[in-house]
């Protein structure tokens, strides 16, 4: 068992406290590292390593900077089968998810190391003779990332990449149920010749780790992924400071199958939408609100499709679900599966934890379906955890009028044959991502990501937009007439 300490300044160092916390597998228990405990000590001393490294870093051209992210996925390509079991055991996902969440960190940093060569500016006609009008885009300065543990590579890579590229150094909080998986991408960063200080990673609580960052005056910009709960602290903790805060936090999402749909192909996108990663995904797909004519059958399919799936050891590639994340984690889920049964929803199937010889060290739940009424609370507030809320309507007017009425916004999906209610639908959902035939998760790193509502503050990460939360646009005159001009003064 590895001991770590923090990463700061391109060294692994003890916390202040000398206190240390243990990551361990959600499915066996098993002690697989130990962190230090940081604290504020330990933030003001990653700050200064990244205000010491900022200038030197943003002077390193961009292309180049790009490079070394490039070189990353590269090494991460290469140990992907290691990284992705080291995933699913400190997480607690399905092997085939736990590879496909390093995937996607790869997918993304190819993608993002390209801005090294892009970086885009405006150019514009100036309203003045023999003067020049332009932009750029300049790094913020030292930024705060704190992300959570469910893709514990995939979304840390999301918001180091656009940060890294655009010239900025970092200080950052990683999830404390996956303090491992930061390490080593930290370690794969260093690798692909990351500069010392540039990248500083303090483990330990939100209160004494978290909140030190977001309050730090020399912190310039946030970016957060969590909880409402948190995220909106988080904001108003920054916002009083005049920072820039980017949210990404709950979802509540929808699936509507209207009647003329494949309901095969509903049916398995549901599955894999509900029950993948246990159902912790803020895109999992928590609410099937089914057209009347094809309720029957469809919930019938699924039921039996369910019952079928296979729980247990997540190294297994026969396994379908694995472990949720945590104790907490887990009596979260099952205060909500007591909920539904207390407000008249009838559990079709699982609702229970799972025990005997290979479930008794870690923290398994039966995929669950309960058939439910719409302003239930287990269709109203994100349980992040293998429950799926069935609810019946009667045309589509009712499926959008349902699917909207939830404070959250972040993913969507209709299926459907009818090309007109699939466009009506990509115009009247009100999330930041809509499928057509396609469950609700699945983002492509290409494209930009994020919700509205509860969901977010209108900050979208991946794709074009990804680099807008670490920019600042500088815009820029060269007057080249060899006179004063005086805009909007006629002489």
């Amino acid at each position: 068992m590895k001991e770590y300490g923090l990463y700061i300044d391109g060294r692994w160092v003890p916390s202040a406290s000398g206190r240390s916390f243990a990551t361990t597998s959600p499915a066996t228990g098993e002690v697989l590292a130990t962190f230090g405990e940081g604290g504020r000590e330990d933030v003001e001393k990653a700050f200064k390593a990244a205000s010491k490294a900022r200038m030197k870093w943003r002077s390193f051209p961009a292309p180049k900077r790009g490079q070394i992210l490039l070189n990353a996925a590269s090494i991460m390509a290469r140990r992907k089968e290691e990284l992705g079991a080291l995933v699913t055991r400190e997480m607690g996902k399905v092997i085939a998810e736990g590879k496909g969440d390093v995937q996607e960190a790869i997918d993304f940093l190819e993608y993002i190391a390209g801005e090294g060569r892009r970086l885009l500016g405006e150019t514009t006609p100036s309203e003045l003779p023999r003067k020049f009008c332009m932009t750029v885009r300049q790094p913020v300065g030292v930024v705060g990332l704190i992300t959570p543990w469910n893709f514990p590579f995939a979304v840390p890579c999301w918001k180091l990449g656009p940060a890294l590229v655009s010239g900025n150094t970092v200080v950052y909080k990683p999830a404390s149920l996956t303090p491992l998986c930061a390490a080593t991408l930290a370690e794969i960063l260093e690798e692909a010749g990351l500069p010392p200080g540039v990248l500083n990673l303090v483990t330990g609580p939100a209160g004494r780790v978290g909140v030190p960052i977001v309050e730090h005056p020399g912190i310039k910009a946030i970016s957060f992924t969590g909880s409402v709960a948190s995220g909106k602290d988080v904001y108003t903790r920054a916002s009083a400071m005049l920072k820039r805060v980017a949210l990404e936090m709950g979802g509540k999402n929808p699936q509507i199958v209207m009647d003329d749909a494949d309901l095969s192909l509903a049916v398995e996108g549901v599955l894999f939408g509900a029950f993948g990663t246990a159902g912790q995904r803020c895109t999992a797909t928590s609410r099937l609100i089914l057209h009347e004519e094809i309720y029957d059958e469809t919930l019938e399919r699924l039921l039996s499709r369910t019952r079928s799936l296979k729980v247990g050891d997540p190294l297994d590639p026969e396994t379908d679900v694995g472990p949720v994340s945590s104790p907490d984690q887990e009596t979260k889920i099952l205060r909500y599966i007591q909920t539904g049964k207390e407000e008249g929803a009838k559990l079709l199937t699982g609702g229970k934890k799972l025990i005997g010889d290979a479930y008794d060290k870690g923290f398994f739940i039966e995929p669950t379906i309960f058939e439910a009424r719409h302003g239930m609370k287990i269709t109203k507030e994100e349980i992040f955890g293998p429950v799926l809320s069935v609810i019946k309507v009667q045309d589509y007017e009712e499926a959008v009028q349902v699917a909207n009425d939830v404070e959250y916004g972040l993913s969507s999906s209709i299926y459907t044959r009818d090309l007109n209610l699939a466009f009506r639908a990509i115009d009247e959902l009100e999330a930041g991502v809509t499928y057509i035939n396609a469950p609700t998760i699945g983002a492509e790193v290409h494209l930009p990501f994020g919700g509205v509502k509860n969901t977010g503050n209108g900050a979208k990460e991946a794709g074009s937009t990804a680099i807008e939360e670490f920019t600042e646009i500088k815009t820029v005159f060269i007057d080249y007439s060899g006179r004063l001009q005086k805009a909007q003064i006629v002489e």
